[in-house]
């Protein structure tokens, strides 16, 4: 069964979604947990969730509790090239004018197999 909670991040509302195995993980956790929704702008648009050991200065952070801190980071490359989709294109925080607009509706995280994992939708 999964446990909702309810964020405020850029004065909207952010469901987050913890399975069972995501709660129990947490709990088992010596230092927070930092997961950061990054939405990448270039020539196409790419939505990624990472586990972070600290907040990336450029994001939009709000923490749950001790344990958990959700940021949303929107990003972009000063170039367009499809190859660096998926790798690891040198990426900076998108100077988006209303952040809020483009925040996601709902984060999901799980634990399995000793590995964290998530998705989010708008």
């Amino acid at each position: 069964m999964q446990a909702l909670h309810t964020l405020h991040l850029l004065n909207r509302d952010l469901d987050v979604r913890l399975s069972h195995a995501a709660r129990t993980a947490l709990a088992a956790r010596r230092t927070p947990l930092v997961v950061e929704m990054e939405l990448y702008f270039s020539c196409l648009i790419r939505k990624r969730v990472q586990f972070l050991s600290a907040p990336h200065p450029g994001a939009f952070c709000v923490s749950l509790d001790e344990q958990l801190t959700v940021c949303f980071r929107p990003v972009m490359t000063r170039h367009c090239a499809v190859s660096e989709v998926e790798g690891q294109p040198e990426l900076e925080t998108f100077p988006i004018q209303r952040p809020e607009a483009f925040l996601p509706k709902w984060l999901a995280l799980d634990f399995r197999r000793g590995t964290w994992s998530g998705e989010y939708s708008f």
